[in-house]
């Protein structure tokens, strides 16, 4: 039996017609009549009465018609289903991120998402860059959010929106009447800082202050964004953050950039290679936009 007799015999079913049927399914009468009664055969049942005035569905062809349609509605369910997925369209879609980017521009660009992608269940998972790499490669998580592009035969990077390093600063703090600072104008201060084993930004920053000529000197380490911010607003001294989330602590700090040589702490989408089709391009390409 094939999907085609389960098509003919609907359409005879419904237009209890041989010469309705055929011009329905754009077939000629033999082809048609054919069909029914190799699918009558196989089903060891007469599916219509015929007489030379009309067709008539006997008892077991209206068993069968029942039973036709849900077969056809739910292969074409099926369809659209998978094509709905291959689309980016529906599925579900594991997502790596830390938490400061529940801070930054991210929510504003799940939302769009979830509003563009109503069939797609978005799962977060909160994990430090460091380990997004590997469960990307391992097939835990779809897409990392991460501050730290990576390209290589597995893993390719797209970025999601820039964001260049500011000086976070106390109130009333000297630098903070300037105009203008360069990275070079920090070396004498005391440093708030995030601790580096768990952090590449930290790490990073670490890095730019030495190409800068100057390594910093760290006053206090901790693990949140939110309590490095909380410090430098205390006194306790200053501290290199994304401009995206800076803009958080509003009057508490004084936010002043570094010039067009400023370090980048920009967002980056990661996702495997071999996902170049389906949920994980789409995401990527909505919270791009």
């Amino acid at each position: 039996m094939e999907l085609r007799h389960l098509r003919y015999f609907i359409a005879l079913a419904e237009e209890l017609s041989f010469t309705r049927a055929a011009q329905r399914l754009h077939v000629s009468q033999p082809p048609l009549s054919l069909q029914i009664a190799q699918l009558e055969a196989e089903l060891g049942a007469q599916l219509f009465v015929r007489t030379s005035r009309r067709v008539e569905l006997t008892l077991a062809g209206q068993a069968y018609l029942v039973d036709a349609r849900a077969v056809l509605e739910r292969l074409d369910t099926a369809r659209q289903r998978v094509a709905a997925i291959g689309q980016g369209q529906a599925g579900r879609i594991e997502v790596g991120l830390s938490g400061s980017h529940f801070l930054g521009p991210f929510p504003a660009a799940l939302a769009r998402y979830r509003h563009s992608h109503p069939g797609v269940d978005v799962v977060l998972h909160e994990m430090q860059p460091s380990l997004q790499q590997a469960a990307l490669r391992d097939k835990r998580i779809d897409v990392g959010i991460s501050r730290t592009a990576v390209n290589d035969d597995q893993l390719a990077s797209t970025l999601l929106w820039p964001d260049p390093v500011v000086a976070a600063l106390p109130p009333g703090h000297p630098l903070a009447a300037r105009k203008a600072l360069a990275l070079k104008d920090l070396r004498s201060e005391a440093f708030v800082m995030l601790r580096r084993d768990s952090s590449a930004h930290a790490e990073h920053m670490v890095q730019c202050c030495v190409q800068a000529g100057f390594a910093p000197r760290v006053a206090q380490t901790t693990v949140e964004l939110a309590a490095l911010l909380s410090l430098v607003a205390a006194g306790l001294g200053v501290a290199l953050v994304p401009s995206s989330l800076g803009s958080l602590f509003g009057a508490r700090v004084v936010l002043k950039t570094l010039g067009a040589r400023a370090p980048r702490a920009d967002v980056h989408a990661l996702q495997r290679r071999d996902d170049a089709l389906g949920v994980v391009p789409a995401f990527v390409r909505v919270v791009t936009g």
